[in-house]
């Protein structure tokens, strides 16, 4: 990690403020060894408990990529009864569509897959362009958890299951993407770029989250966190017994994610998130520094696949390359440009917290 990251902070020593707050709350969120195997067994139970007499017991979200590949796989293992559920935004790979499909048909898995109205999506993408922020991927983000809390809540799910890992997946910088719950924000954006209702749209706001969580006694649990979690065997896995297909980098199983992180974000905004992801798998020690310099000094992009996913977003988004040149050249903005609610945002993950640690809120 660098200075791409306007709030990093390095102590006298030259550690930064992500590697302090990791430190601080690794022991809180990642188990292992015998007391791994105890509160895996606890959630587990309490989970087939409490579904007891519903079809299903709990609830994935599946994007065709490894976390929630494999956490689907692990939950098959563990004797749960899950539902798999899709957010089809419109972007999905081919491979990614193929991976769901050979993942779920092998460990017997329903899919419900939920289709936005193309219109309504292709407006707010093009509205968080227009607003010219690096946060070009929180209208997918915060619609993919709107969903999953509404379909539990819905099928009286009570369970939902995160593909989430903290010691690989830690990494939080606002300045690159800001907002994945903070639906203020995402309505101020549309309201100024957008252009049509945000109809269907699975937004929710912190009251919905509330009642979600308080009154439904909805829990999103995160499996990972209390096993031995290596993304390199995890693939393994995947691929010899599921024949699941890797997809090329961190969230790459999108079209637009590729071309938004692996173009738009290092030309337009200068940030590289494989600096993130990377500095994840070096201190989870699943890869070293030099290892992971290495794979920075390589390009993003294979320079066919980029020709062709330009082409692919552009004409999907009705963008000339005029047009879409013209939104690249635009001043720069952040978040703190346009309303919202990140004061809340930050009291609330401090509440959340804190009840980890009490045991009460346990993803």
């Amino acid at each position: 990690m660098d200075t791409t990251d306007p709030d990093i902070r390095f102590d006298k020593f030259g550690v930064c403020n992500h590697c302090h707050r990791y430190d601080s709350l690794l022991k809180k969120r990642v188990f292992t060894g015998a007391e791994a195997r105890m509160k895996l067994d606890g959630i587990v139970k309490r989970i087939k408990l409490v579904g007891k007499g519903e079809k299903y017991d709990s609830i994935i979200g599946v994007s065709g990529g490894v976390d929630s590949s494999y956490v689907a796989y692990l939950a098959k293992k563990l004797g749960l009864r899950p539902l798999a559920v899709h957010f089809d935004n419109g972007w999905n790979s081919e491979l990614a569509v193929s991976n769901i499909e050979k993942v779920l048909d092998k460990l017997g898995i329903d899919l419900y897959t939920k289709v936005i109205d193309w219109p309504t999506f292709r407006d707010l993408q093009m509205a968080f362009l227009k607003a010219s922020t690096p946060d070009g991927e929180i209208p997918t983000d915060h619609a993919i958890n709107a969903f999953l809390f509404q379909e539990a809540n819905k099928r009286r799910i009570k369970y939902i299951i995160s593909g989430m890992n903290f010691a690989t997946e830690s990494m939080a910088v606002p300045a690159w993407s800001y907002g994945h719950s903070d639906m203020k924000y995402i309505r101020a954006i549309h309201r100024r770029f957008g252009s049509i209702k945000l109809k269907g749209y699975p937004g929710f706001s912190f009251v919905n989250l509330f009642w979600w969580t308080v009154f439904k006694r909805i829990k999103v649990v995160s499996l990972l966190n209390y096993t031995d979690y290596n993304k390199e065997e995890a693939m393994d896995v995947l691929q010899k017994e599921l024949g699941w297909f890797y997809y090329g980098g961190k969230h790459y199983e999108s079209v637009y994610t590729r071309f938004f992180q692996g173009y738009v974000l290092p030309i337009k905004y200068n940030i590289d998130k494989r600096k993130g992801h990377l500095s994840d798998l070096i201190r989870s020690g699943q890869i070293t520094r030099q290892a992971a310099m290495d794979i920075l000094a390589k390009p993003i992009y294979e320079e066919k696949l980029l020709k062709q996913d330009k082409e692919f977003v552009l004409k999907k988004l009705d963008l000339s390359n005029e047009d879409f040149n013209a939104l690249m050249t635009l001043p720069n903005r952040t978040y703190q440009d346009y309303p919202n609610s990140a004061k809340a945002v930050k009291v609330i993950k401090l509440i959340v917290n804190w009840l980890r640690e009490k045991g009460i809120y346990s993803k």
